[in-house]
Protein backbone atom coordinates (compact mmCIF):
# COMPACT_ATOMS: atom_id res chain seq x y z
CA UNK A 1 0.00 0.00 0.00
CA UNK A 2 2.72 2.47 0.87
CA UNK A 3 4.74 1.87 -2.29
CA UNK A 4 1.77 2.61 -4.59
CA UNK A 5 0.95 5.84 -2.80
CA UNK A 6 4.36 7.46 -3.44
CA UNK A 7 3.83 10.77 -5.23
CA UNK A 8 6.37 12.88 -7.01
CA UNK A 9 6.56 16.62 -7.15
CA UNK A 10 5.37 16.70 -10.77
CA UNK A 11 2.24 14.58 -10.00
CA UNK A 12 1.30 16.77 -7.06
CA UNK A 13 1.70 19.91 -9.15
CA UNK A 14 -0.46 18.44 -11.94
CA UNK A 15 -3.23 17.45 -9.50
CA UNK A 16 -3.24 20.85 -7.88
CA UNK A 17 -3.41 22.60 -11.24
CA UNK A 18 -6.25 20.33 -12.39
CA UNK A 19 -8.34 20.85 -9.31
CA UNK A 20 -7.89 24.59 -9.50
CA UNK A 21 -8.92 24.79 -13.17
CA UNK A 22 -11.60 22.15 -13.12
CA UNK A 23 -10.03 20.27 -16.08
CA UNK A 24 -9.44 16.53 -16.45
CA UNK A 25 -6.05 14.93 -15.94
CA UNK A 26 -4.33 14.36 -19.32
CA UNK A 27 -0.78 13.26 -18.36
CA UNK A 28 0.67 12.09 -15.12
CA UNK A 29 4.45 11.95 -14.67
CA UNK A 30 5.64 9.74 -11.92
CA UNK A 31 9.19 9.27 -10.56
CA UNK A 32 10.56 8.10 -7.28
CA UNK A 33 11.78 10.93 -5.11
CA UNK A 34 14.95 8.98 -4.23
CA UNK A 35 15.95 8.94 -7.93
CA UNK A 36 15.27 12.61 -8.49
CA UNK A 37 18.54 14.56 -9.21
CA UNK A 38 20.88 11.56 -9.04
CA UNK A 39 24.05 11.72 -11.22
CA UNK A 40 24.70 9.28 -14.06
CA UNK A 41 26.81 6.27 -13.18
CA UNK A 42 28.96 4.73 -15.92
CA UNK A 43 30.58 1.31 -15.85
CA UNK A 44 33.24 -0.47 -17.98
CA UNK A 45 32.17 -3.38 -20.15
CA UNK A 46 33.87 -5.33 -22.94
CA UNK A 47 33.34 -4.34 -26.58
CA UNK A 48 30.48 -6.03 -28.38
CA UNK A 49 29.80 -6.28 -32.09
CA UNK A 50 26.50 -4.63 -33.00
CA UNK A 51 26.53 -4.85 -36.84
CA UNK A 52 28.69 -6.95 -39.19
CA UNK A 53 28.44 -6.22 -42.93
CA UNK A 54 30.54 -8.75 -44.92
CA UNK A 55 32.22 -7.73 -48.21
CA UNK A 56 30.30 -8.44 -51.40
CA UNK A 57 32.75 -9.51 -54.10
CA UNK A 58 30.09 -9.28 -56.80
CA UNK A 59 30.00 -5.51 -56.52
CA UNK A 60 33.77 -5.18 -57.26
CA UNK A 61 33.19 -5.23 -61.04
CA UNK A 62 31.12 -2.03 -60.80
CA UNK A 63 34.08 0.00 -59.38
CA UNK A 64 37.37 1.22 -60.95
CA UNK A 65 40.39 1.12 -58.61
CA UNK A 66 42.00 4.52 -58.09
CA UNK A 67 45.74 4.98 -58.39
CA UNK A 68 47.33 5.19 -54.94
CA UNK A 69 49.12 8.43 -54.15
CA UNK A 70 51.12 9.25 -51.01
CA UNK A 71 51.08 12.76 -49.61
CA UNK A 72 52.89 14.01 -46.50
CA UNK A 73 51.24 16.39 -44.10
CA UNK A 74 52.93 18.71 -41.61
CA UNK A 75 50.96 18.90 -38.41
CA UNK A 76 52.30 22.32 -37.44
CA UNK A 77 51.79 25.93 -38.33
CA UNK A 78 53.73 27.32 -41.30
CA UNK A 79 56.53 29.64 -40.22
CA UNK A 80 58.71 32.13 -42.09
CA UNK A 81 62.21 33.27 -41.06
CA UNK A 82 63.71 36.67 -41.78
CA UNK A 83 67.11 38.07 -40.82
CA UNK A 84 67.60 41.69 -39.88
CA UNK A 85 70.89 43.45 -39.23
CA UNK A 86 70.34 45.65 -36.20
CA UNK A 87 72.44 48.69 -35.47
CA UNK A 88 75.41 48.15 -33.18
CA UNK A 89 74.87 49.53 -29.72
CA UNK A 90 77.68 51.78 -28.60
CA UNK A 91 77.98 52.86 -25.00
CA UNK A 92 80.06 55.69 -23.65
CA UNK A 93 81.52 55.87 -20.16
CA UNK A 94 81.90 59.27 -18.56
CA UNK A 95 84.05 59.79 -15.50
CA UNK A 96 84.56 62.61 -13.05
CA UNK A 97 87.71 63.27 -11.04
CA UNK A 98 86.72 64.39 -7.58
CA UNK A 99 89.03 66.80 -5.81
CA UNK A 100 89.00 67.86 -2.19
CA UNK A 101 86.27 70.44 -1.77
CA UNK A 102 84.49 72.46 0.90
CA UNK A 103 87.18 75.13 1.17
CA UNK A 104 86.57 78.86 0.59
CA UNK A 105 87.80 80.36 -2.68
CA UNK A 106 90.56 82.30 -0.98
CA UNK A 107 92.02 79.09 0.59
CA UNK A 108 94.22 76.84 -1.56
CA UNK A 109 93.77 73.33 -0.15
CA UNK A 110 97.09 72.20 -1.64
CA UNK A 111 99.00 74.64 0.58
CA UNK A 112 99.18 73.11 4.05
CA UNK A 113 99.80 76.45 5.85
CA UNK A 114 96.55 77.97 4.54
CA UNK A 115 94.47 74.92 5.50
CA UNK A 116 95.94 74.80 9.03
CA UNK A 117 95.27 78.51 9.48
CA UNK A 118 91.65 78.14 8.32
CA UNK A 119 91.06 75.12 10.62
CA UNK A 120 92.29 77.07 13.67
CA UNK A 121 90.01 79.96 12.74
CA UNK A 122 86.95 77.67 12.48
CA UNK A 123 87.72 75.81 15.72
CA UNK A 124 87.68 79.11 17.68
CA UNK A 125 84.16 79.90 16.46
CA UNK A 126 81.39 79.33 19.07
CA UNK A 127 78.91 77.96 16.50
CA UNK A 128 81.45 75.28 15.54
CA UNK A 129 81.59 74.00 19.14
CA UNK A 130 77.78 73.97 19.45
CA UNK A 131 77.43 72.08 16.17
CA UNK A 132 79.94 69.44 17.28
CA UNK A 133 78.10 68.98 20.60
CA UNK A 134 74.75 68.53 18.83
CA UNK A 135 76.13 66.10 16.24
CA UNK A 136 78.04 64.17 18.90
CA UNK A 137 74.92 62.76 20.56
CA UNK A 138 73.49 61.62 17.19
CA UNK A 139 76.79 60.01 16.24
CA UNK A 140 77.09 58.28 19.60
CA UNK A 141 73.60 56.78 19.18
CA UNK A 142 74.53 55.40 15.71
CA UNK A 143 77.78 53.92 17.02
CA UNK A 144 76.02 52.18 19.90
CA UNK A 145 73.41 50.86 17.50
CA UNK A 146 76.12 49.38 15.26
CA UNK A 147 77.93 47.79 18.20
CA UNK A 148 74.76 46.14 19.49
CA UNK A 149 74.88 43.45 16.76
CA UNK A 150 78.07 41.86 15.46
CA UNK A 151 77.40 41.56 11.74
CA UNK A 152 80.65 39.60 11.24
CA UNK A 153 79.78 36.88 13.75
CA UNK A 154 80.05 33.37 12.34
CA UNK A 155 77.14 31.39 13.76
CA UNK A 156 78.21 28.10 12.14
CA UNK A 157 81.90 28.14 12.87
CA UNK A 158 82.03 24.66 14.43
CA UNK A 159 79.78 22.98 11.88
CA UNK A 160 81.29 20.87 9.12
CA UNK A 161 80.90 22.36 5.70
CA UNK A 162 79.48 20.01 3.06
CA UNK A 163 81.93 18.99 0.38
CA UNK A 164 81.39 20.85 -2.84
CA UNK A 165 80.80 18.92 -6.01
CA UNK A 166 83.97 19.04 -8.08
CA UNK A 167 83.00 20.28 -11.53
CA UNK A 168 85.11 19.33 -14.56
CA UNK A 169 87.66 21.94 -15.70
CA UNK A 170 86.21 24.36 -18.23
CA UNK A 171 86.50 27.91 -19.55
CA UNK A 172 84.16 30.25 -21.39
CA UNK A 173 84.74 33.42 -23.39
CA UNK A 174 83.48 36.60 -21.71
CA UNK A 175 84.54 39.34 -24.12
CA UNK A 176 86.78 40.00 -27.11
CA UNK A 177 88.58 43.35 -27.40
CA UNK A 178 89.56 44.06 -31.04
CA UNK A 179 92.10 46.52 -32.36
CA UNK A 180 89.92 49.41 -33.67
CA UNK A 181 92.37 50.22 -36.49
CA UNK A 182 92.17 48.88 -40.04
CA UNK A 183 95.75 47.59 -40.01
CA UNK A 184 95.75 45.02 -37.21
CA UNK A 185 98.73 44.71 -34.87
CA UNK A 186 99.85 42.03 -32.42
CA UNK A 187 98.88 42.30 -28.75
CA UNK A 188 102.41 42.06 -27.34
CA UNK A 189 101.68 42.94 -23.71
CA UNK A 190 98.80 42.83 -21.21
CA UNK A 191 98.40 44.25 -17.71
CA UNK A 192 95.46 44.15 -15.28
CA UNK A 193 94.28 47.15 -13.28
CA UNK A 194 95.59 46.66 -9.70
CA UNK A 195 92.38 47.86 -8.03
CA UNK A 196 89.77 45.14 -8.66
CA UNK A 197 90.91 44.19 -12.16
CA UNK A 198 88.05 46.03 -13.91
CA UNK A 199 90.35 47.42 -16.63
CA UNK A 200 92.86 45.80 -18.97
CA UNK A 201 95.80 47.64 -20.53
CA UNK A 202 97.01 46.22 -23.86
CA UNK A 203 100.18 47.10 -25.79
CA UNK A 204 99.97 46.84 -29.59
CA UNK A 205 102.94 46.62 -31.96
CA UNK A 206 104.20 44.77 -35.04
CA UNK A 207 107.28 42.68 -34.24
CA UNK A 208 107.75 41.23 -37.73
CA UNK A 209 110.94 42.56 -39.30
CA UNK A 210 110.32 45.31 -41.89
CA UNK A 211 106.56 44.63 -41.93
CA UNK A 212 105.60 47.93 -40.29
CA UNK A 213 103.60 50.28 -42.50
CA UNK A 214 103.55 54.08 -42.34
CA UNK A 215 99.76 53.96 -42.00
CA UNK A 216 99.94 51.66 -38.98
CA UNK A 217 98.71 53.23 -35.75
CA UNK A 218 101.08 53.75 -32.80
CA UNK A 219 98.36 53.77 -30.12
CA UNK A 220 97.83 51.31 -27.30
CA UNK A 221 94.63 51.10 -25.29
CA UNK A 222 93.07 50.68 -21.85
CA UNK A 223 89.84 48.65 -22.02
CA UNK A 224 86.93 48.41 -19.60
CA UNK A 225 86.19 44.68 -19.40
CA UNK A 226 82.43 45.40 -19.49
CA UNK A 227 82.62 47.48 -22.69
CA UNK A 228 84.39 45.85 -25.64
CA UNK A 229 82.98 48.34 -28.18
CA UNK A 230 85.35 51.23 -27.53
CA UNK A 231 88.56 51.60 -25.48
CA UNK A 232 88.31 53.70 -22.35
CA UNK A 233 91.61 55.50 -22.99
CA UNK A 234 94.11 55.64 -25.84
CA UNK A 235 97.81 55.85 -25.02
CA UNK A 236 99.81 57.75 -27.66
CA UNK A 237 103.54 56.95 -27.49
CA UNK A 238 106.23 58.14 -29.89
CA UNK A 239 106.89 54.53 -30.92
CA UNK A 240 104.66 51.40 -30.69
CA UNK A 241 104.60 49.83 -27.22
CA UNK A 242 105.92 46.28 -26.84
CA UNK A 243 105.16 46.01 -23.10
CA UNK A 244 102.93 47.90 -20.68
CA UNK A 245 102.57 47.64 -16.89
CA UNK A 246 100.27 49.13 -14.25
CA UNK A 247 101.86 50.42 -11.05
CA UNK A 248 100.65 48.08 -8.24
CA UNK A 249 100.80 50.98 -5.74
CA UNK A 250 99.14 53.63 -7.95
CA UNK A 251 96.27 52.50 -10.17
CA UNK A 252 96.57 55.61 -12.37
CA UNK A 253 100.23 55.13 -13.30
CA UNK A 254 101.48 53.05 -16.22
CA UNK A 255 104.93 52.55 -17.72
CA UNK A 256 105.64 51.12 -21.16
CA UNK A 257 108.60 49.96 -23.22
CA UNK A 258 108.67 51.05 -26.86
CA UNK A 259 109.83 49.42 -30.07
CA UNK A 260 112.61 52.01 -30.47
CA UNK A 261 113.94 51.35 -26.94
CA UNK A 262 112.41 54.35 -25.13
CA UNK A 263 110.59 54.21 -21.80
CA UNK A 264 107.33 56.18 -21.39
CA UNK A 265 105.29 56.97 -18.28
CA UNK A 266 101.55 57.79 -18.22
CA UNK A 267 99.10 59.12 -15.65
CA UNK A 268 95.59 58.15 -16.79
CA UNK A 269 94.15 61.26 -15.14
CA UNK A 270 96.23 63.50 -17.42
CA UNK A 271 95.06 62.08 -20.73
CA UNK A 272 96.58 60.13 -23.60
CA UNK A 273 99.98 61.81 -23.87
CA UNK A 274 102.88 60.47 -21.78
CA UNK A 275 103.95 62.49 -18.77
CA UNK A 276 107.63 61.54 -19.14
CA UNK A 277 109.64 59.88 -21.92
CA UNK A 278 113.25 58.75 -21.77
CA UNK A 279 115.75 60.27 -24.17
CA UNK A 280 116.85 58.21 -27.16
CA UNK A 281 120.54 58.62 -26.30
CA UNK A 282 120.20 57.01 -22.85
CA UNK A 283 117.56 54.39 -23.72
CA UNK A 284 117.80 50.86 -25.06
CA UNK A 285 119.02 50.32 -28.62
CA UNK A 286 116.53 47.49 -29.29
CA UNK A 287 112.84 46.95 -28.47
CA UNK A 288 112.03 46.82 -24.75
CA UNK A 289 110.44 43.39 -24.29
CA UNK A 290 109.75 43.58 -20.55
CA UNK A 291 109.43 46.24 -17.86
CA UNK A 292 108.58 45.68 -14.17
CA UNK A 293 107.79 48.00 -11.26
CA UNK A 294 110.05 47.65 -8.22
CA UNK A 295 109.02 47.84 -4.58
CA UNK A 296 110.35 51.09 -3.16
CA UNK A 297 109.36 53.81 -0.72
CA UNK A 298 108.45 56.23 -3.52
CA UNK A 299 106.72 53.62 -5.72
CA UNK A 300 108.29 55.16 -8.84
CA UNK A 301 111.18 52.75 -9.57
CA UNK A 302 111.16 50.35 -12.52
CA UNK A 303 113.63 48.29 -14.50
CA UNK A 304 113.55 47.14 -18.11
CA UNK A 305 115.18 44.50 -20.32
CA UNK A 306 115.92 44.55 -24.04
CA UNK A 307 117.58 42.44 -26.72
CA UNK A 308 120.49 44.93 -26.75
CA UNK A 309 121.83 42.97 -23.75
CA UNK A 310 121.16 45.60 -21.10
CA UNK A 311 119.03 45.81 -17.98
CA UNK A 312 118.31 49.44 -17.02
CA UNK A 313 116.83 50.85 -13.80
CA UNK A 314 114.65 53.98 -13.97
CA UNK A 315 112.86 56.52 -11.79
CA UNK A 316 109.71 57.60 -13.67
CA UNK A 317 109.89 61.05 -12.08
CA UNK A 318 113.10 61.65 -14.05
CA UNK A 319 113.49 59.55 -17.18
CA UNK A 320 116.28 61.61 -18.70
CA UNK A 321 118.76 58.81 -17.92
CA UNK A 322 118.72 55.44 -16.11
CA UNK A 323 119.75 55.27 -12.46
CA UNK A 324 121.64 51.98 -12.93
CA UNK A 325 122.84 49.75 -15.77
CA UNK A 326 123.78 46.06 -16.12
CA UNK A 327 125.28 44.36 -19.18
CA UNK A 328 124.33 40.67 -19.48
CA UNK A 329 127.80 39.39 -20.31
CA UNK A 330 128.11 35.67 -19.37
CA UNK A 331 131.89 36.10 -18.98
CA UNK A 332 131.13 38.68 -16.22
CA UNK A 333 133.35 41.33 -17.82
CA UNK A 334 130.57 43.77 -18.80
CA UNK A 335 131.42 43.67 -22.50
CA UNK A 336 128.40 44.84 -24.59
CA UNK A 337 129.64 42.93 -27.65
CA UNK A 338 129.28 39.60 -25.86
CA UNK A 339 126.04 40.50 -24.09
CA UNK A 340 123.04 38.15 -24.23
CA UNK A 341 119.81 39.62 -25.58
CA UNK A 342 117.14 39.81 -22.86
CA UNK A 343 113.59 38.93 -23.85
CA UNK A 344 111.90 38.14 -20.50
CA UNK A 345 112.30 39.36 -16.93
CA UNK A 346 111.15 38.33 -13.45
CA UNK A 347 111.28 40.04 -10.06
CA UNK A 348 109.88 38.67 -6.80
CA UNK A 349 109.05 41.24 -4.12
CA UNK A 350 109.98 38.78 -1.34
CA UNK A 351 113.52 38.68 -2.82
CA UNK A 352 114.25 42.39 -3.37
CA UNK A 353 117.90 41.91 -4.32
CA UNK A 354 117.42 39.05 -6.80
CA UNK A 355 116.02 39.07 -10.31
CA UNK A 356 116.16 36.72 -13.30
CA UNK A 357 116.50 37.38 -17.04
CA UNK A 358 115.50 35.10 -19.93
CA UNK A 359 117.65 35.51 -23.03
CA UNK A 360 117.40 34.94 -26.78
CA UNK A 361 120.07 32.23 -26.55
CA UNK A 362 117.94 29.98 -24.29
CA UNK A 363 119.81 30.83 -21.07
CA UNK A 364 118.24 32.07 -17.83
CA UNK A 365 120.56 34.46 -16.00
CA UNK A 366 120.20 34.86 -12.24
CA UNK A 367 121.44 38.26 -11.01
CA UNK A 368 122.03 40.13 -7.77
CA UNK A 369 121.29 43.84 -7.92
CA UNK A 370 123.11 44.80 -4.71
CA UNK A 371 126.45 43.38 -5.85
CA UNK A 372 129.17 45.98 -6.37
CA UNK A 373 131.09 44.55 -9.33
CA UNK A 374 129.76 43.15 -12.66
CA UNK A 375 131.36 39.80 -11.78
CA UNK A 376 129.23 39.51 -8.64
CA UNK A 377 126.03 40.78 -10.26
CA UNK A 378 125.73 37.78 -12.61
CA UNK A 379 125.32 34.93 -10.12
CA UNK A 380 124.68 31.88 -12.32
CA UNK A 381 122.99 30.67 -15.51
CA UNK A 382 120.47 27.93 -16.30
CA UNK A 383 120.60 26.30 -19.74
CA UNK A 384 117.61 24.29 -20.92
CA UNK A 385 115.92 25.71 -24.04
CA UNK A 386 116.80 25.51 -27.71
CA UNK A 387 115.45 28.99 -28.45
CA UNK A 388 114.50 32.30 -26.81
CA UNK A 389 113.02 32.14 -23.32
CA UNK A 390 109.75 33.96 -23.97
CA UNK A 391 108.34 33.67 -20.43
CA UNK A 392 109.93 33.52 -16.98
CA UNK A 393 108.12 33.60 -13.63
CA UNK A 394 108.71 32.38 -10.09
CA UNK A 395 106.02 30.34 -8.39
CA UNK A 396 104.16 32.79 -6.08
CA UNK A 397 103.94 30.13 -3.31
CA UNK A 398 107.41 28.55 -3.77
CA UNK A 399 109.77 31.32 -4.98
CA UNK A 400 112.73 28.92 -5.27
CA UNK A 401 110.98 27.21 -8.16
CA UNK A 402 110.39 29.09 -11.41
CA UNK A 403 108.70 28.44 -14.75
CA UNK A 404 110.23 29.05 -18.19
CA UNK A 405 108.81 28.74 -21.70
CA UNK A 406 110.88 28.41 -24.85
CA UNK A 407 110.98 26.37 -28.07
CA UNK A 408 108.27 23.68 -27.73
CA UNK A 409 108.32 23.01 -23.97
CA UNK A 410 107.54 24.54 -20.59
CA UNK A 411 110.02 23.75 -17.80
CA UNK A 412 109.97 24.06 -14.01
CA UNK A 413 113.33 24.72 -12.35
CA UNK A 414 114.80 24.75 -8.87
CA UNK A 415 117.36 27.35 -7.85
CA UNK A 416 119.57 24.60 -6.40
CA UNK A 417 119.84 22.67 -9.69
CA UNK A 418 121.84 24.40 -12.43
CA UNK A 419 122.29 21.56 -14.90
CA UNK A 420 118.67 20.79 -15.82
CA UNK A 421 115.05 21.47 -14.92
CA UNK A 422 113.27 19.26 -12.39
CA UNK A 423 110.03 18.96 -14.43
CA UNK A 424 109.07 19.64 -18.02
CA UNK A 425 106.25 19.10 -20.48
CA UNK A 426 106.58 16.95 -23.54
CA UNK A 427 107.39 18.67 -26.82
CA UNK A 428 104.33 20.33 -28.34
CA UNK A 429 103.44 20.54 -32.03
CA UNK A 430 103.40 24.37 -31.95
CA UNK A 431 105.78 26.95 -30.54
CA UNK A 432 105.03 28.17 -27.00
CA UNK A 433 104.97 31.97 -26.69
CA UNK A 434 103.99 32.85 -23.11
CA UNK A 435 103.17 31.30 -19.73
CA UNK A 436 102.28 32.27 -16.17
CA UNK A 437 101.45 30.68 -12.81
CA UNK A 438 98.01 30.85 -11.25
CA UNK A 439 98.01 33.43 -8.41
CA UNK A 440 95.68 31.28 -6.25
CA UNK A 441 96.65 27.65 -7.04
CA UNK A 442 100.36 26.78 -6.68
CA UNK A 443 100.20 23.71 -8.95
CA UNK A 444 98.41 25.35 -11.91
CA UNK A 445 100.04 27.25 -14.77
CA UNK A 446 98.90 28.41 -18.21
CA UNK A 447 100.60 28.45 -21.63
CA UNK A 448 99.67 29.85 -25.05
CA UNK A 449 100.85 28.53 -28.41
CA UNK A 450 101.14 29.71 -31.99
CA UNK A 451 98.23 27.53 -33.11
CA UNK A 452 95.82 29.66 -31.02
CA UNK A 453 95.43 27.14 -28.17
CA UNK A 454 95.40 27.99 -24.45
CA UNK A 455 96.64 25.10 -22.27
CA UNK A 456 95.88 24.86 -18.55
CA UNK A 457 98.19 22.54 -16.59
CA UNK A 458 97.66 21.05 -13.14
CA UNK A 459 100.88 19.17 -12.34
CA UNK A 460 99.33 17.49 -9.30
CA UNK A 461 96.65 15.98 -11.54
CA UNK A 462 98.58 15.31 -14.77
CA UNK A 463 102.20 15.93 -15.76
CA UNK A 464 102.27 14.71 -19.38
CA UNK A 465 99.18 16.44 -20.76
CA UNK A 466 97.31 19.66 -19.98
CA UNK A 467 94.21 19.45 -17.82
CA UNK A 468 92.30 21.59 -20.31
CA UNK A 469 93.12 22.75 -23.86
CA UNK A 470 91.00 25.47 -25.41
CA UNK A 471 91.08 26.77 -28.97
CA UNK A 472 90.82 30.53 -28.42
CA UNK A 473 91.22 31.74 -32.01
CA UNK A 474 92.65 30.76 -35.39
CA UNK A 475 95.64 33.13 -35.10
CA UNK A 476 98.78 32.76 -33.04
CA UNK A 477 98.59 33.77 -29.34
CA UNK A 478 101.49 35.95 -28.20
CA UNK A 479 100.64 37.21 -24.70
CA UNK A 480 98.91 35.95 -21.56
CA UNK A 481 97.94 37.51 -18.22
CA UNK A 482 95.83 36.32 -15.25
CA UNK A 483 93.76 38.49 -12.96
CA UNK A 484 94.80 38.57 -9.28
CA UNK A 485 91.79 36.48 -8.22
CA UNK A 486 92.79 33.74 -10.70
CA UNK A 487 89.32 33.59 -12.29
CA UNK A 488 89.82 35.71 -15.44
CA UNK A 489 92.55 35.18 -18.03
CA UNK A 490 93.34 37.46 -20.99
CA UNK A 491 95.07 36.23 -24.17
CA UNK A 492 96.48 38.49 -26.90
CA UNK A 493 96.57 37.31 -30.53
CA UNK A 494 98.56 38.22 -33.63
CA UNK A 495 95.58 39.97 -35.25
CA UNK A 496 95.01 42.41 -32.38
CA UNK A 497 92.33 40.50 -30.44
CA UNK A 498 92.48 40.37 -26.65
CA UNK A 499 90.20 37.51 -25.56
CA UNK A 500 88.88 37.48 -21.99
CA UNK A 501 87.99 34.05 -20.57
CA UNK A 502 86.52 32.92 -17.26
CA UNK A 503 87.84 29.60 -15.97
CA UNK A 504 85.96 27.18 -13.74
CA UNK A 505 86.18 27.22 -9.95
CA UNK A 506 88.14 23.95 -9.91
CA UNK A 507 91.11 25.70 -11.56
CA UNK A 508 90.73 28.94 -9.60
CA UNK A 509 90.13 27.70 -6.03
CA UNK A 510 92.83 26.42 -3.69
CA UNK A 511 92.43 22.69 -3.12
CA UNK A 512 92.83 20.79 0.15
CA UNK A 513 96.48 19.96 1.03
CA UNK A 514 97.61 21.36 -2.32
CA UNK A 515 100.57 23.32 -0.92
CA UNK A 516 101.97 20.40 1.08
CA UNK A 517 101.56 17.96 -1.81
CA UNK A 518 103.27 20.28 -4.27
CA UNK A 519 106.08 21.00 -1.80
CA UNK A 520 106.69 17.26 -1.44
CA UNK A 521 106.67 16.87 -5.24
CA UNK A 522 109.18 19.69 -5.77
CA UNK A 523 111.42 18.29 -3.01
CA UNK A 524 111.28 14.79 -4.47
CA UNK A 525 112.08 15.93 -8.00
CA UNK A 526 114.89 18.20 -6.76
CA UNK A 527 116.43 15.31 -4.83
CA UNK A 528 116.20 13.08 -7.90
CA UNK A 529 117.99 15.64 -10.07
CA UNK A 530 120.69 16.07 -7.42
CA UNK A 531 121.33 12.32 -7.44
CA UNK A 532 121.51 12.35 -11.24
CA UNK A 533 123.88 15.32 -11.15
CA UNK A 534 126.16 13.56 -8.67
CA UNK A 535 126.10 10.43 -10.80
CA UNK A 536 126.96 12.37 -13.94
CA UNK A 537 129.80 14.10 -12.10
CA UNK A 538 131.12 10.74 -10.97
CA UNK A 539 130.96 9.40 -14.53
CA UNK A 540 132.90 12.40 -15.84
CA UNK A 541 135.61 11.90 -13.25
CA UNK A 542 135.91 8.24 -14.17
CA UNK A 543 136.11 9.06 -17.86
CA UNK A 544 138.76 11.66 -17.17
CA UNK A 545 140.80 9.26 -15.07
CA UNK A 546 140.46 6.57 -17.77
CA UNK A 547 141.58 8.97 -20.48
CA UNK A 548 144.61 9.97 -18.43
CA UNK A 549 145.41 6.34 -17.74
CA UNK A 550 145.09 5.44 -21.42
CA UNK A 551 147.62 8.13 -22.28
CA UNK A 552 150.16 6.84 -19.75
CA UNK A 553 149.71 3.17 -20.59
CA UNK A 554 150.08 1.70 -24.05
CA UNK A 555 147.44 -1.01 -23.77
CA UNK A 556 145.84 -3.71 -21.68
CA UNK A 557 143.03 -1.82 -20.03
CA UNK A 558 139.59 -3.15 -19.25
CA UNK A 559 136.66 -2.00 -21.31
CA UNK A 560 134.27 -0.61 -18.75
CA UNK A 561 132.38 1.76 -21.02
CA UNK A 562 128.67 1.81 -20.55
CA UNK A 563 125.89 3.07 -22.79
CA UNK A 564 123.86 6.17 -21.75
CA UNK A 565 120.77 3.98 -21.22
CA UNK A 566 122.67 1.77 -18.79
CA UNK A 567 123.96 4.81 -16.92
CA UNK A 568 120.45 6.27 -16.61
CA UNK A 569 119.02 2.96 -15.42
CA UNK A 570 121.76 2.66 -12.80
CA UNK A 571 121.21 6.24 -11.57
CA UNK A 572 117.46 5.62 -11.34
CA UNK A 573 118.08 2.41 -9.38
CA UNK A 574 120.35 4.28 -6.96
CA UNK A 575 117.67 6.96 -6.50
CA UNK A 576 114.95 4.45 -5.61
CA UNK A 577 117.31 2.60 -3.22
CA UNK A 578 118.09 5.87 -1.45
CA UNK A 579 114.41 6.88 -1.13
CA UNK A 580 113.47 3.44 0.22
CA UNK A 581 116.26 3.67 2.80
CA UNK A 582 115.05 7.10 3.95
CA UNK A 583 111.44 5.85 4.08
CA UNK A 584 112.39 2.90 6.27
CA UNK A 585 114.40 5.20 8.54
CA UNK A 586 111.39 7.47 9.04
CA UNK A 587 109.16 4.49 9.80
CA UNK A 588 111.61 3.32 12.46
CA UNK A 589 111.66 6.78 14.04
CA UNK A 590 107.83 6.82 14.14
CA UNK A 591 107.78 3.37 15.76
CA UNK A 592 110.33 4.46 18.39
CA UNK A 593 108.26 7.55 19.22
CA UNK A 594 105.05 5.53 19.53
CA UNK A 595 106.76 2.96 21.79
CA UNK A 596 108.08 5.74 24.05
CA UNK A 597 104.58 7.28 24.32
Amino acid sequence: MTASLVLTVESVLSIVSTLSSGMEIVHVYTKLHSEFGRQCLFSDRPAELLVDVPADQSLASQFTQRTRRDQSLQASRDMSEHRVNTKRFESESCGLNHEEGGWPKDVNHQVMEQTIRFRKKVEKDESYINSILQLGSVMEHCIRQNNAVDIYQDCFEDGEMPEEHQEPPSAKTINVFRDPNELKRTVTGLSWHPDGGEKLAAAYSCLEFQKTSRDMSLDSYIWDIENPNRPELSLKPASPLVCLEYNPKDCHSLVGGSYNGQIAYWDSRRGSQPVETSSVEHSHRDPVYKIIWLQSKTGTDTFSASTDGQVLWWDVRKLSEPTERLVLDPSREGNPERALGAISLDFESTMPTKFMVGTEQGLVVSCNRKAKTPTEKVVCTYDGHQGPVYALQRNPFFPKNFLTVGDWTARIWSEDIKESSIMWTKYQMSYLMDACWSPVRPSVFFTVKMDGVLDMWDILFKQNDPTLSLKVCDEALYSLRLQDNGRLVACGSQQGEATLLEISSGLSTLQKNEKSLLAAMFERETKREKILEARQREIRLKERSRSEQSRSEDGGREDIDQSPLQLMARAEEDFYVLTETEKKGKEREDQDLSSEL
